[in-house]
């Protein structure tokens, strides 16, 4: 599972929040959310976590394919 950067940035805007804030309401570190976002693999897991922290479905910022 991959998370979609274009989309990410979307729903962070949206949620009005920094990374920072977005990585408290998700209940992990700011270092541990950065790494999360940068891994090309993720676990299904570390995406809930990501959406939770944007306010967002996880089908909102995952890669789809075509």
């Amino acid at each position: 599972m991959r998370i979609n950067d274009a989309k990410f940035e979307i729903a962070l805007a949206r949620s009005g929040l920094t990374i920072g804030q977005a990585a408290e309401r998700a209940g992990i570190s700011r270092q541990r959310f950065a790494m999360i976002l940068n891994q090309k693999n993720i676990t299904p897991q570390a995406v809930g976590k990501v959406a939770k922290g944007v306010g967002v479905d996880v089908t909102e910022i995952i890669e789809t394919e075509n």
